[in-house]
């Protein structure tokens, strides 16, 4: 990632030098700094940051009036509110005003370092994890199969073809957030699920409600552990996963995703046949800490 050049917008000539003095050993270039609307607009146009934090309290104007001067001078400027305040109207506030981040003061170096570094990943960290994610997902799955059948599934017809497919009988979605968001899709027949089903409750099922909750939970690991393993080769990822949404039934259509990159694959495992649909797109700026 290239460089960052921050502006800091404070009152308090304390704080602007414990941000100045925790940025810069981060790595980033603090350029300037504001305690004014005045002097926000100010260094906005003679320095032209690409990141500015902002405090909520400015003598004669507010941290969210300082966000609209900057956005009316460079809309594609971020701005990470760092203050001591945080709660649901105040954040519900900064969102409609386009903040891209909010830190809570004191601030923790590797939390603000760490969402800047979001804020400001673009085009570099999607192709990382466009080379990244069908591995990694594929991985997670035969791993979760090894551990909890002992068996190991056989993976074919891999392609990045996104197309509208009709479902086996039980299709599990789960929506996948972060940085860059996504979902996941495991479809099979009910016989697969059943018989998936009784070698993990080592009995037969209750009902068929018994073995759609069965897998939706194997879907949320498969998903949660491949998330983890994407974090963990790089953390700006941020990746994780909603919980499952469960379609069954006759004539179920899994629809073409309106995403940028995808990743199907057959799945042949002892107890049947299933697939797996991965997709992800660039996802927006959006990036509130610690709520």
């Amino acid at each position: 990632m290239s460089s960052v050049n921050v502006v800091i917008v404070d009152d308090s000539p304390f704080q602007i030098s414990i941000l100045t003095d925790l940025l810069t050993e981060s790595g980033f270039n603090v350029i300037g700094s504001a305690s004014s609307l005045e002097e926000v607009i100010e260094v906005t146009k003679t320095l032209k940051p690409n990141l500015v934090t902002m405090d909520m309290t400015i003598p004669g104007t507010d941290g969210l009036e300082c966000t609209r001067a900057i956005h009316k001078i460079d809309p594609n400027v971020k701005v990470i509110v760092v203050s001591s305040m945080m709660d649901e109207e105040i954040v519900r506030k900064a969102k409609k005003n386009r903040v891209s981040g909010y830190v809570q003061k004191p601030v923790d170096s590797e939390e603000i370092t760490l969402l800047i570094n979001r804020v400001m990943a673009n085009e570099e960290l999607f192709l990382e994890l466009e080379g990244l994610y069908s591995k990694v997902f594929k991985e997670a799955l035969l791993d979760l199969f090894n551990k909890l059948t002992k068996t190991v599934p056989e993976v074919t017809e891999e392609n990045n073809i996104d197309v509208e497919k009709s479902s086996r009988g039980i299709s599990v979605v789960l929506g996948i957030i972060g940085k860059c968001s996504g979902r996941m899709i495991f479809d099979m027949s009910f016989e697969t699920a059943e018989n998936i089903s009784k070698i993990l409750l080592k009995r037969d099922p209750k009902n068929s409600e018994e073995i759609l909750n069965v897998m939706g939970e194997i879907s949320n690991m498969a998903a949660g552990n491949a998330c983890s393993m994407m974090n963990k080769k790089n953390k700006i990822f941020g990746l994780r996963v909603a919980p499952p949404t469960i379609f069954h039934g006759e004539s179920i259509n899994i629809s073409k995703a309106e995403l940028e990159t995808t990743y199907t694959a057959e799945v042949k495992t002892a107890f049947g046949d299933m697939s797996i649909n991965v997709g992800f797109g660039r996802g927006d700026d959006e990036w509130m800490s610690s709520i």
